[in-house]
Order: C-alpha cells, then structure tokens, then sequence
C-alpha cells in the first residue's frame, strides 16, 4: 500500500493548539479588570486540580499559561483625571442622533457588547483626549461625534 493511503494516527491530523495570543503594547488594568484576571486564574487552578481527561488539561494549562502572563504584566492604571476622556473613562456621546455609553478598558476586560472597549479600540482612541461638548471625526466623517459628558467608571 502506497504510504499516501496510510495513516500513524489521527493525532497529526488535529488542527495545531496555538498559545492565545496576547496584545501587543502595555497590559493597562482599571481596579475591576485586574479583579477580572485573579478571578480567572483562581478558576483555571481550580479546574486543573480535579480535571483528569488530558486533551482538556492541555487546553486549561494553556489558558493558564495566558492569564499568568497577563497578570504578571498587568499595570493597574488610575482613572484619567481632568474632564478629558482616556484610560478608565466613561464617555457618553451621540452618533447620528443616538445616544451611547462606553468606558474604555484593558484588553482583557474589553466587552463591546456591553459597552467596554479597549484602549486600542479604534473608537476609544478616537475618543480618548475629547471633553464634554467636543465633536470628533470618525470612520471618515467630520464631526461624527458628540461628546455629551466624560467621567470615570463608576464602581
């Protein structure tokens, strides 16, 4: 038989199991988003201690590995002060005549579903330096957004 109708075993044809990939840049943390990642690397040691099918211990190992990281690199970072949006701010703007809330957040506690976006997100770096009552350009448009007011995130 030609050795291109053989197979070893069905371990080479997995797809490959890539460490997660982290953010470039720095691991900015609000008070909530570092609560975030203990809580998360708490759960991973509780799972991998009772957790005995190996595929699955590989893939928590692995997530392990990732939040350890992001934990080890996190730089918890104080609210921007002044009346001007950044790092740990909740901004409420007007887009095309509807209103919204963000707070801009680490990677990690990003979740633009529910209104927290990264730093890096292209709408939070947009925003980010605007105060109450400024208009700023975006996706192409001049004066896309309304600035209605900037404050931190509450508790």
């Amino acid at each position: 038989m030609s050795v291109a109708f053989r197979r070893e075993s069905d371990e080479e044809h997995l797809e490959p199991r890539f460490e997660l990939p982290i953010p470039p840049g720095p691991n900015l943390v609000t008070p909530r988003g570092l609560a975030l990642i203990v809580a998360r690397v708490a759960a991973l040691d509780a799972a991998l201690a009772v957790e005995s099918d190996e595929a699955r211990l590989t893939e928590l190992r692995r997530d392990l590995r990732y939040w350890r990281a992001r934990q080890a690199s996190a730089r918890p970072t104080p609210p921007a002060e002044g009346e001007e949006a950044g790092f740990a701010s909740r901004i409420v703007y007007r887009r095309g005549g509807i209103e919204a809330t963000v707070d801009i957040v680490g990677h990690d506690e990003a979740d633009p579903a529910h209104g927290r976006l990264a730093f890096t997100a292209p709408l939070a770096r947009v925003l980010i330096g605007a105060g109450a009552g400024d208009r700023v350009d975006f996706a192409g448009q001049a004066d896309a957004i309304e600035i209605l007011s900037v404050g931190p995130i509450p508790d």
